[in-house]
């Protein structure tokens, strides 16, 4: 989870390359109005990702049902969203993932078919709520290489799978 530029999709494809989990790119599941809008530079209202939310969870609890692990990627930006997405998946863990405003901006800025503009970066910020202390998950700074977020995101949700099954 995260606003945009944080890499959540290369990381998100990192992490498949390691655990094998069935994974989901959120963007993919976004209706067709909700891209137009954020093409035109308009920010998403909680009207617009109500359906889109929900077609996540349909999509996380398929796979809880055939009991497979997973790798949704999404911004999450609020707690009411997050609460949502737990509904898909009981063992939901939130992989935070933050960074400096001006190092998100640059990334976004050289991306290459994203609907998603630049100028949309400080309503996300504004929008974001923090991971909060109750909710399962991690905060990463996404300062460093993909790949070694990806090994450090496996490290920390295999210690919170074998304290749950211990």
């Amino acid at each position: 989870m995260g606003v945009s530029g944080t890499g959540k999709s290369t990381i998100a494809a990192a992490l498949r390359e390691l655990l094998r989990w069935d994974f989901c790119e959120g963007d993919d599941l976004h209706p067709q109005s909700n891209i137009d809008k954020m093409s035109r530079g308009e920010a998403l209202d909680d009207e617009d990702r109500w359906p889109w939310l929900e077609a996540l969870v349909d999509w996380t609890a398929e796979r809880e049902r055939g009991d497979r692990d997973t790798i949704l990627t999404c911004s999450a930006l609020k707690r009411s969203y997050r609460d949502v997405l737990r509904r898909g998946g009981p063992g939901t863990y939130f992989v935070h993932l933050v960074g400096d405003d001006e190092l998100l901006a640059g990334r976004m800025s050289v991306r290459e078919r994203h609907f998603m503009p630049t100028s949309l970066l400080d309503s996300q910020l504004e929008t974001l709520e923090h991971l909060e202390k109750d909710e399962r998950g991690m905060i990463v700074d996404v300062v460093q290489d993909p790949e070694s977020i990806a090994r450090m995101i496996v490290a920390q949700v295999g210690a919170v799978g074998q304290r749950q099954r211990s």
